[in-house]
């Protein structure tokens, strides 16, 4: 091997080698490579940990790692299987001081972390009025009463025979972002947007149970009741449970965690979360909604005269720059991927678009993958960033020509004092050292 790579990086020496082997043969470089990478894989060892940090040296290429050397576990090692101990580090978190007790608290997903659209089951994010209801499904019951022809009561066993509908979908807490209303205060992805989470949901169209039931003609609302200990409730439209709203007794493929609602649990795509009562024991049909005290005291927005919004159920249009983010850091300069997750409760995103001045300015980006009715959808853009500083946002349209507004245009509309429906653009301050702050644009 040439004496003049001793002194090389790693990526220079890969570079070295290739120009070496230029004019060789297929066969004859390959060989080339091989040899001469193994002959300076002792000699390069120290510059192969210094970029693994406390990585083994022995286990990078060209070294053969150890784990390629030793049989691994079984297959019934884990008969549940459980993500890498590398990955310890991606889970809900919560805010200590947000709420009184943990019975009645929320924990965030690491929506920084996730690849793609689905969350996976253990990183939905939480919300509990009365902690996590442990039921045994054999003796849960979902009854159906009130203005309807025939009451009802079924079994889990009863639900599951009707024809199942599996549909994607996202779902958020209207007090997603709502610690940000009045200020920048969380540095920290996961806690300005982590109460979203995107799943696979797996039930039967409430509609079909209503025409079980037979709604009279005066239905005109419906009530639905949890069986935990709050008995949460909240009055829903006939004509939202007509359409899509989904009695669900499945997530991502498995039955409900519990925290999710196990065995059964509403879902109101598009909608407050709080609409899609868990542990759903109980539907009343009405004339008229009931004004019970998660629709009055909560989930109310108070404007600047006095008056309050109420039944604001769509979540709005909004994005978010996941990457880079304050827990996601731009590490050194050259080509990078912006990306994000946009969502909307009016139907699909038609378009993100991506400032690095503070909305001055406008790039389209890339949609990625799926885009979905009332799913989350991915965006991107490829740029290079010379060490300059940036304030990134990103800016998100639906189908129905919604734009996601500015800040300013939400408070005026709205004035400061509310927690819920906080769906402005957002601004991530990127320094000149790649790390990133939480800052507001007025």
């Amino acid at each position: 091997m040439s004496n003049r790579i001793k002194n090389l990086s790693t990526r220079e020496l890969m570079a070295q080698l290739a120009k070496e082997s230029e004019g060789l043969s297929i066969s004859d470089r390959r060989d080339f490579l091989k040899h001469g990478m193994l002959a300076a894989g002792a000699m390069t060892a120290t510059t192969f940990s210094g970029l693994a940090g406390a990585t083994d040296a022995k286990n990078l290429p060209p070294m053969e790692p150890e784990w390629g050397r030793r049989l691994g576990a079984g297959v019934i090692d884990k008969p549940y299987g459980e993500p890498s101990k590398y990955e310890s580090g991606v889970v809900r978190r919560t805010v200590p001081w947000l709420t009184a007790e943990s019975i009645a608290s929320i924990s965030m997903t690491p929506i920084q972390d996730l690849k793609g659209i689905i969350t996976p089951n253990g990183l939905v994010f939480e919300r509990y009025h009365a902690g996590v209801a442990q039921i045994n499904p054999q003796e849960h019951r979902l009854m159906i009463h009130g203005l309807v022809d025939r009451p009802i009561i079924f079994t889990m066993e009863d639900l599951m025979r009707f024809p199942s509908v599996s549909e994607i979908k996202f779902i958020e807490c209207p007090a997603n972002g709502g610690m940000e209303w009045k200020g920048a205060q969380m540095e920290a992805l996961q806690f300005t947007h982590g109460m979203l989470s995107c799943c696979e949901w797996t039930g039967v169209p409430l509609r079909v149970l209503l025409e079980e039931a037979g709604v009279k003609p005066e239905g005109k609302w419906i009530l639905a009741e949890g069986a935990d200990g709050s008995h949460m409730s909240r009055s829903i439209p006939i004509e939202k449970a007509l359409d899509d709203t989904l009695v669900v007794y499945a997530q991502n493929g498995e039955m409900l965690r519990p925290e999710q609602g196990y065995p059964l649990r509403l879902l109101n795509p598009g909608w407050e979360g709080n609409t899609s009562i868990k542990w759903l024991r109980r539907i009343e049909v009405g004339d008229k909604p009931w004004y019970q005290r998660e629709e009055t005291s909560k989930y109310t927005d108070l404007m600047a005269d006095g008056r309050a919004r109420k039944f604001t159920f769509v979540q709005e249009t909004n994005s978010v720059i996941t990457s880079p983010c304050p827990e996601k850091p731009i590490i050194k300069s050259g080509l990078i991927e912006i990306e994000g997750l946009a969502w909307t409760g009016r139907g699909k995103i038609k378009q993100v678009d991506i400032s690095f001045d503070g909305g001055i300015s406008w790039v389209p980006a890339k949609l990625k993958g799926l885009v979905l009715d009332k799913a989350l959808t991915r965006f991107s853009l490829v740029t290079k960033w010379d060490g300059q500083p940036w304030l990134l946002q990103s800016r998100a349209v639906d189908e129905t020509g919604y734009v996601q507004p500015t800040l300013r245009q939400l408070r005026e509309a709205r004035g400061t004092n509310s927690i819920y429906h906080k769906n402005s653009i957002h601004t991530w301050k990127i320094e000149a050292n790649g790390e990133v702050k939480n800052v507001q644009i007025s």
